[in-house]
């Protein structure tokens, strides 16, 4: 380890790297998106501090995820890309595009109600109007890319800092106990009470887009600037740019956790969703601390947005012979998406039930890129040089075989709990 400090200053150091930095970004607002809110903050205001481990296990487990499509698209490829390549079968490549689509949908719909939900809290927009409102999202995506991609990685270092920063002052005001945060990152403990959020943790974090998009996107980087980088200098970039994006993923999903632990937890209040986060805040720590909440959710919602639209764009791509615009391509996810929320809204339903189905989608669909990711990953008539090493696969295959029987449980509960 201490063998690497060295190197790792080199790169850091390397003006090379720094205009290679951002696309781990883009893809880490996967892992802070509004569903991971509402599992992060269901967790802390009701046990505490108690199930800190599993996120930074979630996060561990995302990071080598995420190096491994990288690298696919270092060595030319994206993850759907192969998978059309590779599986002769017209028929079940369709399948496994609309199978992917769904996917999209499902993610897509928890970051279009993180937005609605933003907007009621901060301007007081009615959730009905709010669902129209969110669709403007799409003007905020074409302003991004029109230009060129690097002003979109830009564009995601503002939308980090914003959550980022927003959760530093929450701690400052909540003043979490420190002691506590240590024993419970370092200490695993798991009970009946505690195991259904323990797997909606695990279950938000690893999304099936994230897998996608990441290789697609680097797979891209090198297209364009493969002259710039090298291979081997990309896959050294690549690694310290994923181990950053996804620190600082994970440093914000243990944030919201620990907010929820000091703020609700060591005041009495059982916190189940989003927006009774917000108004609890207030008269406990006052206005200031719910608008920053709100603006953080905001900035989450509309980035997160934005990776869903790309890593759509990289499974229509990579998939079939369609070409569309990202704009349409966010218009027409949009409108889909209108209708389970505009059902709930006229229905009655809490819009935000909806989001717990949209995560039970997401757990039934995250084999679709994480078999095909660890498989072609250590497959070195694809990868040559690339190709995994054996421990690398057997530990992305352990750490998938723990999400899968997660996911399972979660599944099982949900249909067959009571």
């Amino acid at each position: 380890m201490l063998k690497q400090i060295p190197k790792l200053v080199d790169i850091l150091s390397d003006r090379r790297f720094w205009a290679f930095f951002g696309t781990g970004l883009i893809v880490s607002v996967a892992y802070m998106d509004p569903g991971n809110w509402g599992t992060s903050i269901s967790a802390g205001s009701e046990y505490g501090y108690q199930l800190l481990w599993i996120v930074w296990l979630s996060s561990i487990m995302a990071m080598l995820f995420q190096y491994l499509s990288g690298k696919i698209g270092i060595a030319g490829y994206s993850v759907a890309e192969i998978v059309r390549l590779e599986w002769k079968n017209k028929g079940l490549v369709l399948v496994y595009w609309l199978l992917a689509e769904i996917a999209i949908l499902a993610t897509d719909l928890a970051e279009f109600l993180g937005i609605v939900v933003a907007l009621n809290l901060l301007f007081g927009i009615p959730m009905l109007i709010g669902t129209f409102v969110a669709i403007l999202d799409v003007l905020l995506l074409l302003l991004l890319i029109r230009k060129s991609f690097r002003t979109l990685e830009y564009a995601f270092i503002l939308f980090v800092s914003v959550i980022g920063f927003g959760y530093v002052y929450e701690l400052f005001i909540t003043k979490p106990d420190f002691g506590s945060i240590v024993i419970s990152s370092v200490t695993p403990a798991l009970n009946p009470q505690t195991a259904l959020l323990a797997v909606g943790i695990i279950g938000a974090t690893v999304m099936p887009h994230a897998l996608f998009v990441h290789s697609w996107l680097l797979k891209n980087k090198m297209s364009e600037n493969g002259k710039k980088f090298d291979k081997h200098k990309a896959l050294s970039y690549h690694k310290v740019d994923n181990v950053i994006s996804l620190i600082i993923a994970g440093l914000i999903n243990a944030a919201i956790l620990i907010m929820a632990a000091a703020a609700f937890y060591n005041s009495g209040f059982t916190v189940a969703t989003i927006d009774e986060a917000y108004r609890t805040l207030t008269p406990l720590f006052g206005s200031l601390a719910s608008l920053v909440f709100a603006i953080a959710l905001l900035s989450a919602g509309i980035s997160s947005s934005i990776t869903g639209t790309l890593a759509g764009q990289s499974i229509m791509e990579s998939l079939t012979d369609f070409k569309l615009s990202p704009t349409i391509r966010r218009i027409i996810t949009r409108v889909i998406n209108l209708i389970p929320l505009l059902i709930a809204i006229l229905l009655g339903i809490e819009p935000l039930q909806v989001l717990v189905y949209s995560q039970v989608v997401l757990s039934l669909l995250i084999p679709l890129p994480l078999i095909p990711l660890i498989y072609y990953s250590a497959d070195k008539n694809i990868m040559g040089e690339f190709v995994n090493k054996k421990i690398t696969t057997v530990v992305a295959s352990l750490f998938a075989l723990i999400i899968l029987i997660f996911n399972g449980y979660l599944l099982y509960q949900t249909f067959f709990g009571g």
